[in-house]
Formats: C-alpha cells, structure tokens, sequence
C-alpha cells in the first residue's frame, strides 16, 4: 500500500515535468526554413497569350469520344503501372505512420522471471514480475524523429503526386493509342481502295498489251506500282496490330470486341476535335502538374532529412519504465505490497564516430542540392512541353490546310493524266508518277491530322489535365 502512495505521489510529481517535456518537443526543430526555389522560366509562353488561373477541363469534358471514354475508364482500372503507383502510395502511407509512432511510447506487457545467487550467502533467490513496459523510449528534445517523420511525410505526398503523374500518363497514352488506331483504320482503307484500283489498271494494261495498244514497260510498271500498294497494305496491317496490342498493354486487358468491331466501320476523320485549352502562366504549371509538385515534395523530404542530420549531433536521452507487480515467488504475485514500479532514464552523447555524423549532415545537404535541380528541371521540362505544344498548333493547323490542298490538287491531276493517256497525248509513267503522288499525299494528310489531335493531348497533359477532375484529389496524411 505504502509503495502505491508513493507511485501516485511520483506520478503528480512528474506531471508538471511531462508537460515541460512535451512542450521542448513542439518547438524545438533542427529543420532549414523551407523556401521554394524560383522557377528558372520566362514569365510567359511566346507561342501564345496566357491566361492566369485558368482551370483546365476535366478529361471526360475533354476526350467527349464515348468509346475512348471507356477505354480511359478500363485503363484506370485495370492498367498494372498504376496499380504499383498506386501501391507505392499505401506502402509510403504505412512508412509514414511507423515514423509517426515512434514518437509515442509504445507500452507492453513485460513478465520476468530470473534466479540467481543471493548477495553474501550464495544461496538461490527468484524473483518474478509482471507488468506495464516502456522500454527506450526516444526524448526527442532536439527533433531528430520529428524531422524523420516530416520526411516520411513530404515521401508520401511525393509519392501521392507520382501516382497522379502516372495517371496524366495513362490517360494521355490511351487516347493516343486511339487516335493511332483509327489512322491505322484510314490508312488501311487508303490502302486497300488503292490497290483495288492498281489492280485493275493492270488488267486493262495487260489488256492494252495484248491487243498491241500498249508496250510491255507499260504493263510491267502498272505491276511494279500494284506490288508497292500490297507491300505497303502488308506493312500497315502489321502495324495495326502492333498498335492494337500496345493499346491493350495500356488497358491491362485485351480490346473488347465491341470495340474491334466498330473500328473497322470508323476512322480519323470521324474524331470529335478536342476544345481549347487555356494555357495559363508558367507559375500555373507549379500547382497544376503533379510531377512538379511530386519534385517539390521530394525537395522538403530532402530539406527534412537535414533537420534528423543536425540531431544526430546531440544527446539521445531515451526512457525505460515498468510498473507492476514483482515478487520472490511466483504465488507472492498480485498480492497486496507487491506493486512498484522503476524509472530508467538514460542518455548518450555522441564523442567520437569517425565523422560519421558529420558525413551523414554533408549528404544531407547534397541531397537537397539535388532534389533543387530536379525540381527545377522538372519546371524547365515542363516549360519546354507546354511552349513545344502551343507551338505546334497553329503550324499543324496550316499543315493539315496545305496538305488536304495538295491531295486535291493531285486527284485532279490524276484525273488528267488518265485523260491524256488514254487520248494518247501522255505516257503511262505520267500516270503512274501521278497515282503515287497521290496515294504519297492522301497518306501525309492521315499522319498530319494524326498529329495535330495527338498535340492537342499533348498539350492537355503538359499542362497537368486529367488527373482529379474525376478520382478526387489524394487526401493528405493526417
């Protein structure tokens, strides 16, 4: 009874020294103030006219194509690369809790049980106890686990915006890999419509040469030229399906076969345009693209890291108790007078480690120095994707203006020259010459218009579209 008087008088007697205790522990911090570096870009893009603050679209406003809708849909669910960055996020989630615990004093059940020699006597004692432990229990006076815990922390939200940039990934990677399959589809029908018709124009040649009205060089480039349209319709058809199973990588399934279906009756003049994206400021870019904000998360995990390297240089105080029942035989337990309880403060101050300290402080900030040049690199990258982007829009524009001309312009020609062939007034190489540079232009017009809508994707990732209009934003650690 006396001992638990005397336990209930400690106890009050600590109290005051506990607060004082977890007071020190709030405000002391070996952490550098955190300052975001300056973003080493222009102030503005030179390809177009900003717009501050302007929101961008969420990517089902943006891809309004129902079927690549619910491609994006399948990949988001399925697609393996984002699942482990998915992952990554609960394992730096769960990483981030054991830091955070280790500021807390983790109490067990300890049971003991020792014999031994008596002082003086020699003869065998025992001694038995059970009770409530605290063993080492870290102080943290000078911020050494809090500084390992914000670390922990600023990785996990890296980690959260590594998923987010996995995503912006995923989507744009999909809707490019549609677009890829319906110029293949446009091109295959080019193909095929093509070498339909150099197959009969070898025909009517063959017929042209065996009533003598043609020569046999006639005949054997109009079979020349019908051997370069099946080569190609080979190539394009192996293409296609080397485009349908990367597709179907990104999906983390196999196209549905509604779908394969209805690419055959579909093509790149049926894609929806995509609608206008403002480009904003550069600063826009600092809160909008996850990867920026995944680099500047690395930076305070980095900055973090320097405050437990400062730490390391002080004493580590660290505190052992237990409090329970002991006695010298075990039925003597959990009786009255056998409660008690033991305080074991220790501390260790570090004289000599061969600089290791030292070494670890030089790392840590080395490594700041290098998360700060990624992060700025991260910005220049971004920078130079969104100019590269706005740059190619009006040009692409033009492109596509002046190749559909040109394609005009060489089916008329065509047109001609079939005339005048068949009036004697030309050779057959003129027409030949004409229907490869036709079949040249019509394909050229595919690839520009492939080009300017997969730019336009471009541009909706580079300024960080299409990763929480729809999920949600990754709720912070608590």
């Amino acid at each position: 009874m006396q001992k638990k008087q005397e336990l209930e008088t400690m106890t009050k007697k600590l109290a005051p020294l506990s607060l004082a205790m977890v007071a020190v522990l709030a405000g002391c911090s070996m952490i550098p103030a955190y300052e975001r570096p300056a973003a080493p870009v222009p102030t503005g893009y030179t390809a177009a006219s900003a717009q501050p603050g302007a929101p961008l679209p969420s990517w089902r406003s943006y891809f309004s194509e129902p079927r690549l809708q619910q491609l994006i849909e399948i990949a988001l669910d399925h697609n393996r690369d984002l699942r482990i960055a998915s992952l990554n996020v609960e394992q730096a989630r769960a990483q981030f809790q054991v830091r955070r615990a280790a500021q807390y004093p983790a109490v067990g059940l300890a049971a003991n049980a020792s014999r031994a020699p008596a002082s003086g006597s020699g003869d065998l004692t025992n001694s038995f106890s059970v009770g409530l432990a605290v063993t080492a229990w870290e102080l943290d006076f000078f911020g050494r686990i809090a500084s390992l815990k914000e670390q922990a922390l600023a990785q996990y939200l890296a980690s959260e915006e590594g998923r987010n940039a996995a995503q912006v990934s995923l989507i744009s990677a999909v809707a490019n890999g549609w677009l890829t399959l319906l110029a293949d589809e446009q091109l295959l029908e080019l193909s095929r419509r093509t070498l339909t018709t150099r197959e009969e124009s070898v025909r009517l040649t063959k017929l042209r040469l065996d009533s003598g009205a043609a020569s046999e060089l006639d005949y054997r480039q109009a079979e020349s030229l019908t051997q370069a349209a099946r080569a190609t319709l080979a190539q394009q058809q192996r293409q296609r399906a080397l485009d349908e199973n990367a597709l179907a990588l990104l999906l983390g399934q196999p196209l549905p076969e509604d779908m394969r279906a209805s690419l055959t009756r579909s093509d790149l003049r049926a894609a929806p345009s995509m609608q206008t994206v403002p480009a904003g400021l550069p600063s826009d870019l600092l809160a909008q693209r996850p990867d920026i904000r995944q680099a500047e998360q690395q930076l305070v995990a980095a900055n973090a890291n320097i405050g437990a390297a400062r730490a390391a240089f002080f004493p580590r105080i660290a505190l052992t108790a237990q409090a329970g029942t002991a006695s010298g035989e075990l039925s003597g337990l959990f009786k009255n007078g056998s409660w008690g309880f033991t305080l074991a403060p220790s501390l260790l101050l570090p004289l000599f480690d061969a600089g290791a300290n030292q070494a670890n402080l030089d790392s840590a900030q080395v490594g700041r120095k290098l998360a700060v040049a990624q992060y700025e690199k991260a910005i220049q990258t971004a920078f130079r994707e969104v100019s590269d982007a706005l740059a190619s829009q009006s040009t692409l524009t033009e492109q596509l203006d002046a190749q559909t001309k040109q394609a005009e312009a060489e089916a008329i020609r065509l047109n001609l020259a079939d005339l005048r062939y068949k009036n004697g007034v030309a050779s057959y190489l003129d027409l030949l010459d004409a229907q490869r540079s036709l079949f040249s232009t019509q394909q050229g017009v595919v690839q520009v218009r492939l080009g300017q809508l997969q730019n336009q994707v471009t541009l909706f990732k580079a300024l960080g579209g299409g990763w929480d209009a729809e999920t949600g934003q990754a709720s912070k650690a608590p």
